[in-house]
């Protein structure tokens, strides 16, 4: 992976209903991010947080749809898609801190111009396939994979000015153990490559991880991973703002880093969904950062 890194906040709450997670991004910082890369020899270039204009009212439906908080999540987002343009013409590795899984569009945007067939390792508890018509709840953070797919209203594909960001046989997730029905739906029709918990317990985390770096290596040219925190069980790490019981280990998680780590792939990183008001000392932005060290070669020996 590239030397320069540049780190991104984006305190975004708009996409989801419960606050906090906007002061995930100053967590993940609290909790040692900065010095852990610098340790391993990775130049860091601070961009701080983007500014996210927050509606007048607690929730605001824009546009007659059924979508909270349309207008500030597209705002937000082309704001970090040109961002990330930019460090990517810099060289450097786009590292994104969230803020909740909305911010994904923008990090997709912002990365795929760059690539023919941008590969995405979706690490979470959720698909976040949902459309406005699908969504039981109306949140974006449930959406951003489908609308890096191209499916989803037109002002969120369309973000950055072109569409679809990603294409659906270029799609890994990791851990998925909460699909609604649309979303299953979904993944039969567009063939989207997903590996459940239970694929993980029967066969382990090593087996999973072979098979979607040796899926993505050869029929890819470059290697987004979004990291949402409730991939991990919330036993370990509470700190999250929809926790689905029987999710993947801290350990398991670790080992899938490094072995991200040896395989070379990774052009762009985010991790996503800390939500420090639900943590317990902030134990979660610690495990992110904890694995940020092992994505990034962290070894022992």
């Amino acid at each position: 992976m590239k030397k320069k890194i540049s780190m991104i906040g984006v305190p975004m709450d708009l996409g989801q209903s419960r606050r906090g997670v906007d002061m995930g991004p100053s967590a993940i910082r609290y909790a040692g991010a900065i010095e852990k890369l610098q340790e391993l020899k990775y130049e860091i270039h601070d961009l701080g947080d983007i500014p996210i204009n927050r509606p007048d009212q607690k929730i605001n439906y824009n546009d007659g749809t059924n979508l909270k908080n349309l207008d500030q999540v597209i705002e937000a987002n082309d704001q970090l898609a040109r961002m990330i343009d930019e460090e990517i013409q810099k060289d450097r590795f786009p590292l994104i801190l969230g803020g909740d899984h909305s911010i994904a569009i923008g990090t997709l945007a912002g990365t795929s111009k760059y690539y023919e067939n941008l590969g995405v390792i979706w690490y979470d508890a959720h698909g976040d396939l949902n459309t406005g018509e699908t969504s039981p709840s109306g949140n974006i953070h449930g959406m951003p994979l489908a609308v890096s797919l191209g499916i989803g209203h037109e002002k969120l594909t369309n973000i950055f000015g072109y569409a679809p960001k990603v294409k659906p046989e270029n799609i890994v997730i990791v851990g998925a153990r909460s699909l609604d029905p649309g979303e299953r739906e979904l993944i039969r029709e567009k063939g989207i490559k997903v590996f459940t918990m239970h694929e993980i317990d029967r066969n382990g985390m090593a087996y999973v991880m072979e098979e979607t770096i040796n899926y993505l290596k050869n029929k890819t040219d470059g290697v987004h991973l979004s990291l949402d925190l409730d991939g991990l069980d919330p036993t370990e790490a509470p700190g999250v703002g929809t926790p689905v019981m029987g999710g993947m280990t801290y350990r398991e998680s670790h080992l899938a880093m490094e072995m991200l780590a040896d395989s070379d792939l990774l052009t762009s990183a985010e991790f996503v969904e800390v939500n420090p008001i639900l943590d317990e000392k902030n134990k979660t932005a610690d495990m992110a950062v904890g694995l940020m060290g092992s994505l990034f070669g962290e070894k022992l020996k």
